[in-house]
């Protein structure tokens, strides 16, 4: 049961984000908006105030360290029992010819910004013996993707930080795993296919189940994970995507 717990999930103003929120809430959980957006989060907000369980809104750049210790300090009093970390970000270029220099936001963002935010909030979770922490990477990250070569080694990084730390968690009733999203209808991207206008249709054609996933297709699992049916399952890598990728 995941009903009366407190979830943080970060990028939750819009698309996937804003969805594993909808779907959390429902089932009864309090759950914390973390974006960098807080208009749009405290809009979310307001838009599910009917559901069961409280949404609130804060801001939290998670690029930027300060930021997230002050959005642990306001959550001090909250006992944060599940971490869900979707916030992130691409760019979509050649590797070869990128600047070394744009690296570092995508690091920060995809791979320290999670790492931050569970240094910070795992330790509550052990202490009180129940705990869920749900990373975001992508698929792109598993199988490789054509212009994501950094984006796909920040996203990556989460599978080997997830199975470690549900080894240091496990006898604690902590779980951790990863959850791999394939191609998704999100506002990202649509900002990246509106370079490439025929990338939408070539996924779909590449999809066994041909279309594109929906942001529901994957907060459900998330919201599996995040409760007690999933209280055997840690250091997975789940995959989201349509039959795109298998194994």
């Amino acid at each position: 049961m995941i009903e009366g717990r407190t979830a943080v999930v970060t990028g939750g103003a819009s698309g996937l984000g804003a969805a594993v929120v909808r779907e959390l809430a429902a089932l009864g959980a309090d759950v914390v908006i973390a974006d960098r957006d807080l208009a749009g989060a405290e809009a979310l907000a307001a838009r599910l105030a009917g559901l069961p369980g409280e949404v609130i809104a804060r801001h939290v750049d998670i690029a930027e360290d300060d930021s997230v210790r002050t959005l642990c300090a306001e959550l001090a009093e909250r006992e944060c029992s599940i971490l869900v970390a979707n916030a992130g970000i691409t760019r979509v270029e050649r590797f070869v010819t990128s600047d070394p220099a744009s690296w570092e936001q995508l690091y920060r963002v995809n791979q320290r910004g999670p790492m931050l935010l569970a240094h910070r909030l795992v330790p509550g979770m052990v202490e009180r013996g129940w705990g869920r922490v749900v990373l975001v990477s992508s698929d792109g990250a598993r199988a490789g993707s054509w212009g994501e070569a950094v984006y796909s080694a920040t996203k990556s990084a989460l599978f080997g930080f997830a199975k470690s730390l549900a080894r240091e968690t496990a006898r604690a009733g902590v779980t951790v795993n990863v959850v791999c999203p394939g191609p998704m209808r999100t506002p990202m991207l649509e900002r990246v296919s509106a370079e490439s206008p025929s990338l939408v249709a070539d996924l779909e054609r590449a999809i066994p189940m041909r279309r594109l996933g929906e942001p529901e297709d994957v907060a459900g699992v998330i919201a599996f994970l995040a409760g007690d049916g999933a209280s055997y399952l840690t250091g997975q890598v789940v995959s989201v995507s349509g039959g795109i990728t298998m194994q």
